[in-house]
């Protein structure tokens, strides 16, 4: 099960619940802001996360991550490109924001291929796929078991992330979208960042570059 909640006021981002229906214990991806409110969804709904994943080191997906992981006790999980950012209040752009800087705590870093599973259960999990252009340390997790993939900022629907912020790269994600995305079967359904859900048959059908 898939739960999104946009969170927010500067830059709405979705931050995702992925459920083991069965025990209710799941991972939370990208909780960027609102912590109280996520930490209220969790209890009404009765979830356990035992993990919180990043797709990448933005501000805007990472602004609730130290109330939480410290609330809940679990660890956070970032692709290991990840270290330039989330510890890095320029390069993670919360400096730009007038509000708080964000430097992280502690964090564990994967590599590319890397999978994380529920203790839980441990046939429900995500494969980490680096997808680069956003951010160096952009990550797609990826459930091939339940055809999804959620995608961060590499790639919307009709759409992609910006990639004039620090360590952005157009042509690198472009090779990301094409290589990593699209290579993921056409009925894998995209969770991103922003905006809607699409899919990657969808994505194919409009992307002209």
């Amino acid at each position: 099960m898939v739960f999104s909640v946009e969170v927010g006021e500067m830059i709405p981002e979705n931050a995702h619940f992925y459920i083991d229906e069965e025990s209710l214990h799941g991972f939370l991806i990208d909780p960027g802001a609102e912590a109280d409110r996520l930490l209220k969804i969790i209890a009404k709904k009765k979830f356990v996360i035992e993990k919180i994943l990043l797709t990448h080191g933005h501000f805007d997906h990472i602004g609730a991550v130290t109330e939480i992981q410290n609330k809940l006790k679990i660890p956070v999980f970032a692709h290991e490109n990840g270290k330039d950012y989330l510890f890095n209040p320029i390069e993670n752009l919360s400096l730009l924001t007038g509000e708080k800087e964000i430097k992280l705590g502690e964090v564990n870093f994967l590599s590319d291929g890397d999978i994380v599973s529920l203790e839980k259960n441990l046939d429900f999990s995500l494969k980490l796929i680096h997808t680069p252009g956003h951010t160096t340390d952009g990550a797609t997790y990826y459930s091939e078991k339940n055809n999804l993939a959620f995608v961060g900022d590499t790639i919307f629907k009709g759409g992609f992330g910006r990639t004039d912020f620090p360590g952005g790269n157009f042509e690198t994600l472009i090779q990301s979208i094409k290589q990593k995305i699209f290579a993921l079967p056409d009925e894998t359904i995209l969770y991103s960042g922003h905006g809607e859900v699409t899919s990657v048959g969808y994505e194919k059908k409009f992307f002209s570059l």
